[in-house]
């Protein structure tokens, strides 16, 4: 796991402030040696429904400069971890596709479905640094395009009403605070519990601080770490802790009911992250929004303030008799200019260079870019099996079990699924 490099996060930055960015002039990001006369359906598979409109806008812009139409088949986050390679390896869907970082973008990768993008000019518009997870074996076979930060989103309205001039620094000040919230009559977390794709985003701000290395998390596969260690129970513990303070039937709760109830303004924080931030404003909601972690451990312990996460990773399917007119649809999305309808029409930060913010929420979230944040830990796993037995134990603690009992249970189907 690293964390960002302080002087490539820099240059997305501007010189108005940490809230506000600066465009930088760049050129068009196509690709010359893609076709044009193709006039054939491309199909784009992806699992962000809450983005079908804005890429339906680039789709057009795309079409009217070359001639190709875009089809999107979008499936929930869920059914596209489990079944997206299998209908990519069949070029059933995805000429050009998404793939999330980690064990997905692995598997697609060893299965020979990504092209080789390595030397294509229009990588050039990305921050080197925040694309590294779209590489595997020396080649690029894809390209994160979302700069997204797994950490909780915060009410700051009602953060402010509970007294609390400042994000806490250690854990008792974080129960303090979710005390105060629920004294309030407030809801102090709203965490997706029983949404397997989104539940497990609490876990990465609750491990990078309690971990006793940076990998530590993806080393439970490898048999160097178990969840009955002491540093992953002292993480199963502090879901215990924070029971009290999930809403009501917390392991039942989907993303839809758990972000609705946010956005209603009857939840303080939302255990998932920025990717949802767009879906909070759809609902409604008009108040401000920033992120807050818990930090898990003493202020001096402390060496994260969040987690952050480039996913959503671009590729190319190696099996598709459209790879040229692929290529040009990424290609136009690299654009700077088309990156930036991406990012503000979405609330999501992009890895593309030169991109102009002018989304309030984006703005709002600049100074986290400089902030000391990890690379989201949970997507250290290339077993999903393995990942999955790690995250319900979190869930089953959430729920009522002991956490040595989660973590004893967990562990045998961790030695039965890495074998």
């Amino acid at each position: 796991m690293t964390t960002y490099n302080r002087r490539d996060l820099l240059k997305l930055a501007a010189g108005a402030g940490a809230a506000s960015f600066l465009a930088a002039c760049a050129g068009p990001g196509g690709d010359s040696s893609t076709s044009s006369k193709s006039s054939s359906e491309l199909s784009f598979a992806h699992w962000r429904a809450e983005d079908k409109a804005v890429f339906e806008q680039i789709i057009a812009d795309f079409q009217k400069s070359k001639n190709i139409t875009v089809k999107q088949d979008i499936s929930p986050s869920n059914d596209y971890q489990s079944t997206a390679l299998q209908k990519l390896r069949g070029a059933a869907i995805g000429d050009a596709f998404t793939a999330f970082r980690g064990a997905q973008f692995l598997d697609i990768a060893k299965a020979g479905v990504s092209t080789d993008l390595t030397g294509q000019s229009w990588l050039q518009s990305y921050e080197p640094s925040l694309i590294t997870a779209g590489a595997t074996g020396g080649r690029q076979l894809g390209v994160p395009y979302q700069l997204v930060f797994n950490t909780p989103l915060a009410n700051t309205d009602l953060i402010s009403k509970a007294g609390l001039g400042e994000a806490p620094k250690d854990w008792q000040g974080f129960l303090a605070l979710a005390d105060r919230l629920k004294s309030q009559g407030v809801t102090p977390i709203a965490w997706p519990g029983g949404d397997a794709a989104n539940a497990g985003q609490l876990l990465n701000v609750l491990v990078v601080n309690n971990a006793p290395a940076d990998d530590a998390l993806g080393k439970i596969e490898t048999g160097e770490h178990k969840v009955t260690d002491d540093w992953f129970l002292t993480v199963l513990k502090q879901y215990a802790e924070l029971r009290p303070y999930f809403q009501d039937n917390a392991t039942g709760t989907s993303s839809d009911a758990a972000l609705a109830l946010f956005a209603q303004g009857k939840a303080a924080l939302l255990a998932t992250g920025s990717f949802q931030v767009a879906g909070v404003r759809k609902l409604g909601a008009t108040f401000p929004i920033d992120l807050l972690a818990p930090i898990t451990t003493t202020a001096d312990k402390a060496k994260y303030e969040g987690v952050f996460n480039a996913t959503f990773i671009l590729g190319v399917n190696a099996g598709s008799s459209k790879k040229d007119a692929a290529q040009s649809w990424l290609a136009h999305l690299s654009d700077p200019a088309v990156a930036g309808v991406y990012a503000n029409g979405t609330a999501q930060h992009v890895t593309v260079k030169g991109v102009e913010y002018t989304n309030a929420d984006l703005k709002a979230l600049a100074p986290w870019l400089t902030r000391k944040t990890a690379l989201a830990p949970r997507f250290q796993f290339t077993n999903l099996d393995v990942r999955g037995a790690v995250e319900n134990a979190t869930v089953q603690v959430a729920g009522g079990k002991s956490p040595e009992q989660a973590a004893e249970e967990a562990q045998k189907v961790i030695d039965q699924k890495k074998k």
